[in-house]
């Protein structure tokens, strides 16, 4: 549901296990809590914004699409975790958990990116709501990733 600028629902599309209240007026910032529900969504994903956030409560743990790069496991601390627009990544929360995040502005596009039945990668570059501008195939995980953040 969004009233002006206040947003509250889910975060990152219908199947989402993230829901939240956020203040967006997308071409400046937001701002928002975030409840991440037990479990992850299937898809990796990029943003469209670099973002600065703080788990408030439970335990995440954030795997990459680029395999160079090793999950990180996130608790409670005093320093953001920082995200940007060129992280392919998906999110796993243990149980509930709950985020404090500054997002900057927007940018017209990011990727969802799943791995099909034959172990090539789909990346969808998508728009406001959703909306899928192309679609692109790779064989392999590294290279999606790496069209990934070139787009970024």
């Amino acid at each position: 549901m969004k009233i002006g600028p206040f947003v509250v629902g889910k975060d990152g599309g219908p199947d989402s296990n993230v829901d939240g209240v956020m203040f967006e007026i997308k071409s400046l910032f937001s701002v928002g809590i975030l409840r991440f529900k037990d479990g992850s969504r299937e898809a990796f994903h990029s943003h469209a914004f670099n973002c600065w956030s703080w788990l408030l409560k439970g335990m995440l743990i954030e795997q990459f699409l680029d395999t160079k790069r090793r999950s990180l496991l996130y608790f409670p601390r005093r320093t953001p975790i920082v995200t940007r627009r060129s992280d392919g990544h998906k999110v796993e929360s243990f149980g509930t958990s709950y985020v404090l995040t500054f997002r900057g502005p927007w940018k017209k596009t990011w990727v969802d990116v799943i791995e099909d039945d034959f172990g090539g990668w789909i990346v969808d570059r998508l728009t406001n709501n959703r909306q899928i501008v192309d679609t692109t195939v790779f064989g392999s995980r590294d290279q999606a990733a790496a069209y990934v953040e070139k787009i970024a």
